[in-house]
């Protein structure tokens, strides 16, 4: 029903900053909640962030938490992430997801974008 297309990766230094975009399309993303996940070299995915449909509410995981914010403009149906004072430790492949806001908390997801890689050098 929805179509994510996530963008904005990139090679960045430790310290820098990065947007990333996810573009949706189908009728049901506004009534969706939003998130990204991310999977680094090695590593399992994680929960990043989400934000309720109506943008209202957000919860982060505790790694970025004070430097990471989601945010979502539904008239564009998009939905981003700016992460600042990135780490090394941040380097992975970051994916878009949709779903419910308890699901994506739960890191259950009824949709998925390609992913987009997110490097942080030292």
């Amino acid at each position: 029903q929805v179509q994510l297309a996530d963008s904005g990766g990139g090679l960045v230094q430790a310290g820098g900053s990065l947007r990333l975009s996810c573009a949706a399309s189908g009728r049901t993303f506004t009534t969706n909640a939003m998130g990204w996940f991310r999977q680094g070299p090695g590593k399992e995915r994680e929960f990043v962030a989400v934000i309720s449909r109506n943008g209202v509410s957000t919860v982060y995981t505790g790694s970025v938490k004070g430097r990471f914010t989601i945010s979502r403009d539904n008239a564009k149906n998009t939905v981003y992430l700016q992460m600042n004072s990135l780490k090394p430790e941040d380097t992975a492949v970051y994916y878009c997801a949709g779903g419910s806001y308890g699901a994506l908390l739960r890191g259950q997801c009824d949709y998925w974008g390609q992913g987009t890689q997110v490097t942080v050098s030292s």
